[in-house]
């Protein structure tokens, strides 16, 4: 019993000293974006745009069908739950709520986890385990600036480019199942979809999106520093990173949604 309790507690001032290293990481990156280009060490822009284009535009037909499928699930399950009460016609509601509050933000944020988040988790890795990050303190560049910003920035201005992307091909493709099964045009569901819509479900779902990319970015880089033990902490830290950022985008979520709620 006292063991288990022992590891109970490691665990948890281990993770707790894990989200203080985050903080500590996300500070940095802030302090070295306003302050790096009054010392002559900006974040490289040019680092950044490199990894928008991978993180981002690179995504984009994952990011399509995933999105694609959605629409069509949630335009299936609604009319199919709602036809048992005769209330097919408040299905259009549910789905544009559905999709850009919920479902674009949390299924763009699971697959930047899974397919960015990954990569960069394996890249700060190996660069750990090889001893690149030390090399780079030695000649005087920040690891920080030069690996963690870059990421971090990319990640927090694409993710919701990529959200506001799938809410678009979502409702479009719920769209095209609707008005073939209620009959209507797609005009009369676009109209719909936009009444059913404002400006705040939109800051909701785009606002989520930021969190969760500097959820991956943060948990990624985090992982990738603590690396150790070659080839096999690599894959072991790479795995780590999507679990967590995956488990903290979810959890997350469900903090989000009841705050904004609450009241």
């Amino acid at each position: 019993m006292q063991r288990v309790a022992e590891g109970i507690g490691k665990g948890v001032a281990r993770g707790a000293e894990e989200v203080g290293f985050a903080g500590a990481l996300f500070l940095e990156a802030v302090l070295w974006a306003v302050l790096g280009p009054a010392r002559r060490q900006p974040v490289r822009l040019a680092a950044v745009v490199a990894q928008m284009m991978q993180i981002g535009v690179e995504a984009l037909p994952i990011a399509t069908v995933l999105a694609a499928t959605i629409g069509m699930m949630l335009a299936i399950q609604s009319l199919y739950s709602l036809g048992l009460f005769g209330a097919e016609s408040f299905a259009t509601v549910g789905i544009a709520l559905s999709v850009v509050r919920e479902f674009a933000p949390l299924i763009v944020g699971i697959l930047v986890a899974g397919r960015s988040g990954s990569a960069l988790a394996a890249r700060f890795s190996t660069m750990m385990i090889n001893q690149e990050v030390d090399a780079l303190r030695v000649i005087g560049v920040s690891p920080v600036r030069f690996l963690v910003a870059p990421a971090l920035f990319a990640m927090m201005i694409v993710v919701p480019c990529l959200t506001m992307w799938a809410n678009i091909v979502a409702l479009g493709a719920a769209g095209l199942f609707v008005t073939a099964e209620l009959d209507i045009s797609l005009a009369a569901y676009a109209a719909d979809v936009v009444a059913s819509l404002s400006v705040n479900d939109l800051a909701h779902g785009l606002g989520k999106s930021v969190l969760f990319a500097a959820l991956v970015a943060l948990v990624s880089a985090v992982n990738g520093a603590l690396a150790d033990g070659g080839a096999e902490g690599v894959g072991r830290r790479t795995t780590r990173a999507v679990v967590q950022s995956i488990a903290a985008i979810i959890v997350v979520d469900m903090i989000f949604a009841f705050v904004v709620t609450a009241g």
